[in-house]
Formats: C-alpha cells, structure tokens, sequence
C-alpha cells in the first residue's frame, strides 16, 4: 500500500518523498519555517527531536537552514540513560549534526541528568523540562515495534506515560530490544506541539502505520496514541 492510499484521520496529513535525503531538505525547510513563525510572534521557539541515525541528514539539512538560532531551544523526545560521551547518546548526536555552524547558538536542554538511579534521574529531567511546554516544532520517528520517543510497547511506565493527564513531564522507561535504560516524555508534554512531525523511512515503517491506524489498543503500538490528533507524516521509501 502507498502512502498516499491510507486512510487517515481528520487532522493527519501524509508527505511521501522520494527519497531520504528529499525528505530530510523538506523537512528542516517546514521545520525552519515553523520556528521563524514562532520567534516571531513569541520572540523564541522550542524545538524537540528525536534521537537514532535516520534523522541525522535531516539535522544536518536544518543546521544549514538560515535562523536566528539564539532564539532557539533545542530538546529531545527521549534519551538514553548514559553521559553525553558515550556512542549512544541522543544529545551527542543532536550537538555533533545539528547544532554546528550558526546553529551552535541554540540552547540545548538536556534530558540525560547524573543520579544515582534512573528513577531520581528521571525526576531531576522532570523538573528541568518544565519549560519545554507547550513545544513549538516536535519531530517524531517510529520503530518497527510502533513505539515513537522511548514509549515502547510493553515497557513497565507505559500505561501512565500515555494518560492524557499524566503529572510527570518526564518517565523513566525500558526498551524491550536492549539493556539501555531511557528517558522519556510523556504523551501531555509531547502532545503540547504546536507542529507535530513525525518522520519515517522504507515499507516496513509504512506496514506499521497501516497497522496502527486501524483499530487496536494504544499499548500495542504507542504511535497510535499521536494519530488521532493534527500530525504531518512525511515518508521515503
């Protein structure tokens, strides 16, 4: 099935591309443009991303992409519980190809916090990311297990980080696929976009979108909580 043959609801608006690096200049143009809009009427703008490699030729095409990026602050949907050295750190790959050239003026809010137990580190990100909301420019991707930011099926905190009246901003979570502890927001704060994005790659990707927009529960496939409000897809075989 193509993208453009979904049925989408009210609000969801699908972009194919035809291939990654066509997606990735479409995407920071629109991203770009958002940010301009909001420093405009609001005199700054929030941006939060997301971490692994399919967005690093769009973080690499939005550095290059004329902003007043002082005005800018630039977060994630999620991270990895490990220090900003280490080779899986959503942070280090966000400041090695995004936040280079003129967009190193940008302020980056960092998740990652040093605790004792991933437990208080998600409290200490709880309370530094109040600021993030309501977020500007959100841009979202998606695993083959359906699950966007780190809200994996299955994971121990999913069912509170996906009520719509969570109180934390900010949850500790486990991925199924990996020992890696993470660090999540929750669904209020992520639905708190202005411009929700959400970025994906190849038919596998497009398969588990088809299966998520149909009827299911939420938990199976976390994307699903994110489509049935305003959502721009943008897809590339």
């Amino acid at each position: 099935m193509a993208i453009s043959e979904l049925k989408l609801p009210p609000g969801v608006q699908a972009c194919a591309h035809n291939d990654a690096e066509q997606l990735a200049q479409a995407l920071a143009v629109r991203v770009a443009d958002a940010l301009r809009q909001a420093i405009t009427s609001r005199g700054q703008a929030t941006l939060v991303v997301s971490g692994g490699r399919s967005p690093v030729p769009f973080f690499e095409a939005l550095a290059q992409q004329a902003l007043p990026w002082a005005q800018v602050l630039v977060s994630l949907a999620d991270e990895r519980w490990v220090p900003v050295n280490h080779a899986g750190s959503n942070e280090a790959l966000v400041r090695r190809h995004l936040l280079h050239g003129p967009a190193a003026e940008a302020r980056f809010l960092s998740l990652y916090q040093v605790a004792g137990n991933l437990e208080q580190a998600a409290e200490l990100a709880d309370a530094a990311v109040a600021e993030l909301a309501p977020i500007d420019v959100l841009v979202l991707g998606m695993g083959d297990d359906g699950h966007t930011a780190s809200l994996f099926p299955h994971s121990p905190n999913l069912h509170q980080a996906l009520q719509p009246d969570c109180a934390r901003r900010v949850l500790p979570m486990l991925a199924p696929s990996e020992p890696a502890q993470r660090l999540t927001l929750t669904l209020p704060v992520l639905a708190s976009a202005r411009l929700p994005l959400l970025a994906i790659q190849g038919q596998a990707k497009l398969n588990v979108l088809t299966a998520a927009l149909m009827p299911g529960e939420i938990a199976q496939l976390p994307i699903r909580a994110f489509l049935n409000s305003p959502l721009e897809i943008h897809w590339c075989p």
